[in-house]
């Protein structure tokens, strides 16, 4: 069947322009202006936009080990629900995929339960904490899109320089949690002014710029294409910069979290705000910002970290790390800094679907041409709505963006030209 998206305003060489677009053999057939004929099923979405499909290089799917968080299938669905038709998943399941066997099962298991495109990252080490390396060249033969222990720094400088050069080899990205667990002093907030009223123990932000500088000189070193998730503090965004100006082989993230909060924010012991890393403050705030605007952060990604409620009402000390993030990304960020001027709605695609997909060589993600895979979104602006918990597809509700007033809505979903998500009512 001829699928037609009638009157929307389409994403073409980073500006939105009115056209149609047919998707004809799960393809992009044409954009423009074009006749409907009995041969389509059309959809008008006159006054939507319709992007790439969003494009996001660190989520966690809890598969397999702990399905009781998230497992492939609903970590898709919330994908797909937020606009995002390709993912990277990390390795941090049960058991930990060290081998060949393990990632071709992994990746099998992906393929099968997921409804969109999903990557899987091999990890960097053995069981993530080990000075083990593992067989890179032959976990990229078996087709994994990078090396990451996310959950994990890799804490010896030593095996941080060796797994550099074995993976530079392979072209793949070393994508690096980092967090020098010796600065980490068991906290659970960002140390603070805050965190002393609350009365928790503080995470110091250079447990995370203090290893990113040791990793950027190894970098430097190896010319690894070295990337840095989650980067959370205004120092770690200055280290980037210097980086990149001295042409280290180095890309990041920022999470939509980090972005949106800070630990000012926190008012009581909701450990809904608990993660890792943690909320920083306004300094930092403005510094990520600025970062995104002047090209040192490249991307944005949501470290998707589902957990089950129960892991979540013990309150900072005793709650697992992490927030949901699939489902609120694209409107959170949109009704804070598109609509407010700070970013414009084509930078934000950019940062959420162009540069991701470019920057990690994903095949046939992140664009919108025609012969292309049909991998679109589209998204409702004009009309605000609220998530509660029970609209969340994902197994985990861990967002304090719930029954927020957000722009921005998911209306669609296409992935490879077949529907992954609807929003109720379209025709």
């Amino acid at each position: 069947m001829q699928i037609l998206l009638q009157n929307g305003h389409v994403y073409q060489n980073e500006a939105f322009v009115n056209a149609d677009v047919l998707i004809k053999d799960n393809k992009i057939a044409a954009i423009g202006k074009i006749k409907p004929s009995s041969e389509m099923k059309v959809i008008d979405i006159t006054g939507k936009i319709v992007t790439p499909g969003l494009v996001d290089v660190h989520v966690h799917y809890r598969d397999p080990g702990q399905t009781y968080k998230e497992n492939v299938h609903s970590g898709s669905l919330a994908a797909a629900h937020g606009g995002f038709t390709t993912v990277c998943a990390m390795a941090n399941v049960e058991p930990v995929p060290n081998g060949l066997n393990e990632i071709k099962s992994m990746i099998e298991h992906n393929r099968k339960e997921s409804i969109v495109h999903i990557f899987q990252y091999a990890p960097i080490t053995e069981d993530l904490t080990s000075d083990k390396l593992i067989d890179y060249q032959a976990m990229k033969n078996a087709g994994v899109c990078g090396f990451s222990n996310d959950g994990h720094g890799v804490q010896k400088g030593g095996t941080m320089f060796q797994a550099m050069k074995h993976i530079q080899k392979t072209g793949l990205p070393l994508a690096e949690h980092i967090e020098d667990d010796s600065l980490k002093f068991d906290g659970v907030m960002n140390a603070g002014e805050n965190a002393e009223k609350l009365g928790l123990s503080g995470i110091l932000s250079e447990c995370e710029s203090a290893q990113l500088a040791r990793d950027l000189v190894l970098a430097a070193r190896t010319k690894v294409h070295y990337h840095a998730c989650h980067v959370s503090t205004k120092e770690s965004v200055e280290l980037i910069r210097l980086a990149k100006q001295h042409g280290v082989n180095v890309t990041c993230e920022v999470a939509p979290h980090h972005l949106l909060l800070t630990d000012d924010m926190i008012t009581k012991d909701d450990a809904y705000f608990k993660m890792n890393p943690p909320l920083r403050t306004k300094e930092d705030q403005a510094a990520l910002i600025e970062g995104l605007l002047d090209g040192t952060i490249d991307m944005i990604a949501t470290d998707h970290a589902p957990h089950s409620k129960e892991e979540k009402q013990h309150g900072f000390k005793n709650a697992c790390f992490g927030i949901t993030g699939s489902e609120t990304a694209f409107a959170s960020l949109y009704t804070k800094f598109v609509k407010n001027n700070v970013f414009t709605l084509t930078q934000l695609v950019n940062w959420m679907a162009i540069k991701p997909a470019s920057l990690f060589n994903l095949k046939d993600a992140g664009m919108l041409r025609i012969s292309d895979q049909a991998d679109i979104a589209v998204f409702d602006l004009n009309h605000p709505f609220e998530l509660n918990e029970n609209d969340f597809l994902s197994k985990g509700k861990n967002t304090p963006f719930v029954n927020t007033k957000l722009f921005g809505k998911t209306v669609l979903t296409f992935v490879s030209g077949k529907i992954a998500y609807s929003e109720e009512g379209v025709k």
